[in-house]
């Protein structure tokens, strides 16, 4: 039978495992027993403590044997199930995505990043009502329909001279005669 697959007794001498194939973890006794006694302690309680670190020490050392067949055989299963590392990866940083998003941290940052997000849309929909009701004053303004104006004008003249014939637009030599040969108006 696979020893991955066996009933482990914890207080067999062999705790169902094949110990060649396992590496122990050493435990040193011979510090606890060089440890001077804390003061308050007989010396009965001192040998009962001592005992009772070892047996735990023990179970230590099996628990960890345990866990490493337990990682063999969850390895073993996975190989057989044609689950790869990265198949594993996927499915852990998938879980750790979902963990951290139903934190309470994520969900109050979230919560904050929306309501900058709704604060700033406000502040610059403000902005935008504010630079156009002044666009809107200054297009108002008489500077504004002077300068309207005089672009009107200007603009009349030129379609006008267009419509005409070039015969009203102003020479290029400034001297109200036809445009030289070879130069064309602009």
């Amino acid at each position: 039978m696979d020893s991955a697959g066996q009933d482990i007794n914890l207080n067999s001498p062999n705790k169902g495992l094949l110990s060649d194939s396992m590496t122990d973890v050493p435990v040193d006794t011979t510090v606890a027993a060089q440890t001077p006694a804390v003061e308050g302690l007989t010396e009965a309680e001192e040998e009962e403590l001592r005992a009772e670190l070892a047996k735990v020490e023990e179970e230590i050392v099996t628990l960890r044997q345990v866990l490493a067949a337990k990682e063999r055989h969850c390895a073993e299963l996975k190989r057989k199930l044609g689950l790869s590392a990265l198949e594993g990866l996927k499915q852990n940083l998938s879980r750790s995505w979902h963990d951290v998003q139903v934190s309470n941290a994520y969900k109050k940052t979230q919560e904050t990043l929306s309501q900058a997000g709704q604060k700033t849309s406000a502040a610059l929909s403000t902005v935008g009502s504010a630079i156009s009701r002044k666009l809107g004053d200054m297009r108002n303004s008489a500077t504004f329909k002077s300068f309207e104006d005089r672009v009107g004008n200007i603009k009349s003249k030129v379609a006008g001279g267009r419509e005409n014939g070039t015969e009203n637009l102003p020479s290029p030599t400034g001297s109200g005669a036809k445009p030289l040969p070879g130069h064309t108006p602009f």
